[in-house]
């Protein structure tokens, strides 16, 4: 049974067996893909896209072509409908890019000057209540929907445009292009760990990650009651000198959150996810993303608020 968490929901995770891969490497056409820890595995129990064979992977892909000259085993060809890394890549360049010029034109379009920020702002909240909405829709359902992926990351782009905007504009000139920079190289960075072998993710890092994730989220929650109903910073756990340390951590929660992203991809190819689940890959992505900038945007702004 896969995690039906809408806030820490990854495809590949599983209440039942962890994470995919975490159990057995995959051997690709071997038997040991189809272990258990494999949530795309050939005959697994409750696997929607298994097939009918125990020992051959292949033997009922109605599009193999057995070669009576040479006996060998039947061989699928080139396209079988599964996942690729160029799958991955273009639905996650489709997501971003619908985010980023939905927050070009939220930041163009909606000013954030004195007469106008308060309509702005509202726009801009409203914007992100819809986008959670849909977010969690969209981790509620078993199969991706392009449409509502693509129109979280509208609504979401909205949001960060206009936040954006207010701290760039209000606050810290040049911190959106400086939380930019930042996003991108904590993910530049742990892809390049990840890939050297340097960010092993198994079931110890999964169980910390979301245990120090479920920790932070829920202080964020307490500390913004505080804030709601007491007024000013609320527990302080966003402004002053603990703002700027629970700032880096969650942008280390962020970067932790992007080597299970990788691993996910990963183990999606490893092991022949379906064409779709490269939606699931991109809206991952994109929330840890989002995550990462948002932490790097309101670290700025308590830097700058401080001098």
């Amino acid at each position: 049974m896969r995690s039906r968490n809408p806030v820490f929901s990854r495809r590949g995770f599983s209440r039942d067996n962890g994470y995919a891969g975490f159990n057995a490497a995959p051997q690709a056409g071997g038997p040991a893909v189809a272990t258990q820890a494999n949530p795309y595995a050939q005959g697994a129990q409750g696997n929607p896209y298994a097939q009918p064979s125990a020992g051959n992977p292949y033997a009922g892909n109605p599009y193999a072509q057995p070669d009576q000259q040479f006996g060998v085993p039947p061989q699928a060809p080139a396209t079988t409908g599964r996942m690729t890394m160029d799958d991955v890549v273009i639905r996650t360049a489709s997501t971003l890019g619908v985010l980023v010029v939905t927050a070009a034109l939220a930041w163009a379009l909606l000013p954030v000057d004195d007469a106008n920020i308060g309509r702005s702002y509202g726009i801009g909240i409203g914007a992100a209540l819809i986008g959670m909405v849909l977010a969690l829709v969209q981790s509620f359902k078993r199969k991706p929907t392009p449409a509502l992926i693509l129109s979280y990351a509208a609504f979401e782009g909205v949001f960060l445009g206009v936040v954006s905007s207010v701290v760039d504009n209000r606050i810290a000139d040049g911190a959106a292009m400086q939380a930019v920079i930042g996003t991108m190289a904590v993910f530049a960075g742990v892809l390049i760990a990840y890939k050297a072998g340097w960010i092993r993710v198994n079931r110890r890092f999964y169980g910390f990650v979301m245990a120090a994730a479920l920790g932070f989220v829920l202080l964020m929650m307490v500390n913004l009651l505080f804030a709601v109903f007491g007024g000013g910073d609320g527990l302080g756990f966003r402004s002053g000198a603990l703002g700027v340390v629970f700032g880096v951590i969650g942008i280390i929660l962020g970067a932790c959150f992007l080597a299970l992203d990788f691993k996910q991809v990963e183990d999606g190819l490893a092991y022949g996810a379906p064409r779709e689940e490269a939606w699931f890959a991109a809206f991952g992505l994109t929330l840890t993303l989002v995550w990462i900038y948002l932490e790097f945007l309101r670290l700025i702004a308590i830097l700058n608020s401080s001098d």
